[in-house]
């Protein structure tokens, strides 16, 4: 879930700025984040549904900038399916495990770039550059200040070609609180529990990186009034959010009941039931 250790989601910020936390926080997890989106059936959700939808948007080829994309996860994904890929992140140290992937994936001549730098400055990049761009995993989600998250979008949309489709997934309010209710009953009653139901945002402490929650409806508005089309909103892990433990004994133990299951998730993730509850969910528009 959100909770990526066993300390808590909830725990106390420092004095440290929010950009230091996030950096510091992946430069920790190193590998594991590379390996978070396949360790398991309940993960792979993220990314199957996340694969699915490129699969249905994307244009035939072209080149596509991975903004906020780690250690390369799906610049790979990307690259083997034949597109050309500019790789951006915050973390040296991620993209240092990003390099040695293209590598071992036999994908450099596909991967035009792999540079440091944060997403709410893309001035390295012309207008209209990409014929597509994705800020996925929630990178959004880990810029905290306001000001700094409407800049983030300004520049995805301005890098993006005419008619372009532009994919961000983030991290959901709504999961999050639930997360609470289900593994941190007693701390429902911390200050730092109620500023995120209040306000969306968790400043960082030694649970999990600063993060600004967002709820789908937000997301919708702030692209709409850049008059941006949305064409979908889906949650991620869908109706299946929150059970990572059932998740994973239907797919090892059913493996027939996951075949169903999987395509009533393709189903129901559209839905705003689905949307609204998933840990992660990612709003598809065309520019």
């Amino acid at each position: 879930m959100i909770k990526k250790d066993e300390e808590s989601v909830f725990s106390h910020s420092t004095d440290r700025t929010a950009e230091t936390l996030v950096k510091e926080y992946y430069s920790g997890l190193g590998i594991r984040e590379w390996r978070r989106l396949i360790g398991s059936p309940y993960n792979r959700l993220e990314f199957d549904t996340t694969v699915h939808f490129l699969k249905k948007y994307l244009p035939k080829h072209g080149y596509i900038l991975d903004a906020g994309g780690g250690p390369g996860r799906y610049t790979i994904e990307l690259a083997k399916r034949g597109y050309d890929v500019a790789l951006l992140d915050l973390t040296p140290d991620l993209l240092e495990i990003a390099r040695k992937q293209v590598v071992k994936a036999k994908t450099r001549t596909k991967v035009r770039q792999i540079t440091q730098g944060v997403i709410c400055d893309l001035s390295r990049f012309c207008d209209d550059t990409f014929d597509a761009v994705i800020c996925l995993g929630g990178a959004l989600s880990h810029v905290m200040e306001r000001a700094k998250r409407e800049r983030a979008i300004d520049e995805l949309i301005r890098v993006a070609k005419k008619q372009a489709p532009i994919f961000v997934s983030l991290i959901g309010w709504h999961a999050v609180l639930v997360v609470g209710l289900i593994r941190l009953p007693h701390e429902i009653e911390l200050e730092v529990f109620s500023g995120i139901r209040d306000t969306g945002d968790y400043y960082g402490g030694y649970g999990f990186a600063p993060c600004h929650f967002y709820t789908p409806n937000e997301i919708k508005k702030s692209f709409e009034k850049r008059r941006i089309d949305v064409i979908e909103i889906v949650g991620l892990e869908g109706l299946a959010s929150g059970h990572p433990r059932e998740t994973n004994r239907l797919f090892h133990k059913y493996p027939k009941a996951w075949k169903i299951w999987w395509e009533t998730h393709l189903k129901t993730c559209t839905d705003p039931v689905s949307v609204g509850i998933s840990e992660h969910f990612l709003i598809i528009c065309r520019k």
